[in-house]
Parts: C-alpha cells; sequence; structure tokens
C-alpha cells in the first residue's frame, strides 16, 4: 500500500476551490500530502486549509494568485519554496467555465457570434495558466533529486467533440440554439499537448507529466440534461464528484512510476464509443 502514499510531498492544486479542486486536494491530504491551494479567493482558501490542517494535521496553506500573471505565479513560486523547500507534484486543474451572456437576437455561445475577448479569457486560464505554472512550479519540481510528478486535467472534450444535440431547446431558431463554447475543446485539447510536451522534457530528471481526461460530473443540473447525457456513456451515468480521487493519488504517487506521457480518459466509456 505504500506505493500510493504522498506521505510529506508538497503538491500544488490550481482552480483549488472548485467543485473537482476540492475533492483533489482532499485525496491528497487523505494520503498523507501537503496539499498547496492556488485559486483567486484568499478568504475563501483559509477557509479550506484551516478545514484541511485541523482534520489531517498537516502543514497546508493557501495563496491567492492570478495564475495568467506571470510576476505573481513567480513570486508565488518563491514563496512556496522558501516555505517547504520543495515541490514534489502539480495538479494544473484551473480553467474557465465557458459561459457567455446572450441578448434576445445573438447567442454570443455560437462560434459565428463567439467574443474575441472571451476567447483570449478562456485560452489565458487554461493554456497560458498552465505553462506559466509548469514554468515556474514544474522547474521546481525538476531539481528534486527523485523528480516528480505534474498532473494535468482536461477533459472527454479533449478526446472527442462536444455532442450539441444535447443542448438543443424545441422551438428555438437554429442561430438561437445554445452549444458548449469552441473554447472549452480547444483548450482542452491544447493541455493534452502540453502534456505530452512536458512528459518528454524533463523525463530525464525522472518528472513525469500525465493528463486526466475527466467526462460530465453530477452537480444538480437539469434532469432532461442528465437524461440525455447519460444515454451516451456506456455505464449509464455521470460521474460523482469524488471518483476522479483514485486516479489521481495514483499519478501522484509511485504506484504511477513508469506511466508518462499518458493521456487517460476518466469518461464512464463515453470516448469509446
Amino acid at each position: 500500500m505504500d506505493i500510493f502514499s504522498l506521505n510529506n510531498k508538497i503538491i500544488i492544486v490550481t482552480g483549488a476551490s472548485g467543485l473537482l479542486g476540492r475533492e483533489h486536494i482532499e485525496a491528497i491530504a487523505t494520503f498523507g500530502g501537503i496539499p498547496v491551494l492556488i485559486d483567486l479567493n484568499q478568504k475563501i482558501l483559509d477557509e479550506q486549509v484551516d478545514i484541511l490542517n485541523n482534520k489531517y494535521n498537516i502543514n497546508s496553506s493557501g495563496f491567492a494568485v492570478d495564475i495568467t500573471n506571470e510576476f505573481e505565479v513567480k513570486k508565488n513560486h518563491e514563496e512556496i519554496i522558501n516555505k517547504y523547500g520543495k515541490i514534489d507534484g502539480l495538479v494544473n486543474n484551473a480553467a474557465n467555465n465557458p459561459k457567455v451572456e446572450n441578448t434576445n437576437e445573438i447567442n454570443f455561445s455560437r462560434l459565428e457570434n463567439f467574443p474575441l475577448d472571451v476567447w483570449q479569457k478562456d485560452l489565458d486560464v487554461s493554456l497560458k495558466g498552465t505553462f506559466l505554472c509548469i514554468k515556474y512550479y514544474g522547474f521546481l519540481i525538476s531539481k528534486n533529486e527523485n523528480g516528480g510528478s505534474i498532473v494535468n486535467i482536461s477533459s472527454d472534450l479533449g478526446l472527442i467533440a462536444p455532442d450539441q444535440r444535447l443542448y438543443h431547446i424545441d422551438g428555438l431558431d437554429d442561430n438561437m440554439q445554445p452549444v458548449k463554447p469552441i473554447t472549452y475543446s480547444v483548450v482542452k485539447t491544447g493541455v493534452i499537448g502540453i502534456t505530452r510536451y512536458v512528459s518528454t522534457y524533463w523525463a530525464n530528471k525522472n518528472v513525469r507529466c500525465n493528463a486526466i481526461c475527466p467526462g460530465g460530473v453530477e452537480n444538480n443540473q437539469n434532469p432532461n440534461f442528465i437524461s440525455e447525457v447519460i444515454k451516451r456513456i456506456p455505464m449509464n451515468r455521470m460521474a460523482n464528484k469524488n471518483e476522479y480521487q483514485g486516479i489521481l493519488v495514483f499519478l501522484l504517487s509511485e504506484a504511477s512510476s513508469y506511466i508518462n506521457g499518458s493521456i487517460i480518459a476518466a469518461d464512464g466509456g463515453r470516448s469509446a464509443w
């Protein structure tokens, strides 16, 4: 069982206050690791850290960092190394969930209407942010005698196209039909490209880099939407929010010591169809 241990490993998690981010940090702490939380709201981070430290008797920390701002990431990686002396792992989890406000005449989520500023913001968080975190936090991992692990969170929609029929509303004109925005597919596919690049970049320093491609998590969505989604999943259900904890611990631990450059679908089989 020790091969799954994260005992005393310092592991950074971006987007730590989000739905899956909270599950990631809980999993890390459960297996003996010390999660370092990165997100935007310091008050929420402080509350999370207090709970973790009291529950697991660890020395977790939380930092409000805009991961699209190189100065902030650089400053923070110095703060972390000064406090802990090392970084053993990085979970690039932060991402925008692109939602675009529409008018009565224009659906801005559609490709032909999609605003350039929203395109840029989505790419900045998922691609620029992931790059900057690897540039600074990942580089410190490469300085370790025994290396470490980087886990990037992609999506099943980095492997397959979104089925826009899921969002169809009867009686609505074609030009007003809601869709999954293009940026989600672009950034989640881009994260896979980053993963493959980094997996070979520091391999000689025993830094492994892999990606998880989660499927949709059931989280109080419209029942009709859920009913349509599960028809496209061989397991006939969406994921529970805690069902990615095991694979995350596996990829961060020595249990996956020869797993590198892997793009792992964790979607109930959806991308197999």
